[in-house]
């Protein structure tokens, strides 16, 4: 035998171990156990979403609590806005009136009343040069019609329009009229 060469030996055979393949390195490794996909979660009771009825009652009784303090502390207001409202109304009224006057020479009498502002008067006087000056005569806020009285009681060298007020009737001390400057 030479130096340089071996001599063979037989083969000798390695028994064959079976081991789990290793992931491929760009999949993460599952934590789910075997067989799961790394990505997905392990089974979890189903929640619904929404609320419980507790919640939406706490929140409509929040509500209902706002509401009842906003109408609590604008309740002066509207009594404020309603006054301003028949000012207004006054104040347009008796313009139109003193145009009657100037047009014709005298005021529609307490007979006639405002309607001689929409429909001409057919009674004495009768105007020389009537024109429409409302088209419909405003109400009061509260739906009730203005008052007009000629000679007034509380001018009695021109006339008196007023609101009867909340109460609705005339004469009572809730009264809104053009004497209340």
């Amino acid at each position: 035998m030479t130096s340089h060469s071996r001599p063979r030996q037989p083969a000798q055979t390695q028994p064959i171990v079976l081991r789990p393949a290793k992931p491929a390195p760009d999949r993460p490794v599952s934590q789910n156990g075997p067989g799961r996909h790394a990505f997905k979660k392990p089974a979890q009771p189903r929640q619904k979403g929404g609320f419980t009825l507790l919640e939406i009652m706490l929140v409509v009784m929040i509500i209902a609590l706002l509401g009842g303090a906003a109408v609590y502390y604008m309740g002066g207001n509207i009594g404020v806005a309603q006054e301003t409202r028949v000012r207004s109304d006054l104040q347009s009224i008796s313009t139109q009136l003193k145009l009657y006057q100037a047009l014709n020479g005298f005021l529609p009498t307490t007979e006639q009343g405002l309607k001689a502002l929409v429909t001409q008067p057919t009674t004495e006087p009768k105007p020389k040069s009537w024109r429409l000056l409302f088209e419909k005569l405003p109400q009061d806020p509260w739906s009730s019609e203005y008052h007009y009285v000629s000679p007034g009681t509380h001018n009695p060298n021109s006339f008196d329009v007023f609101s009867a007020g909340a109460d609705r009737k005339p004469g009572t001390p809730d009264d809104i009229g053009n004497w209340d400057k």
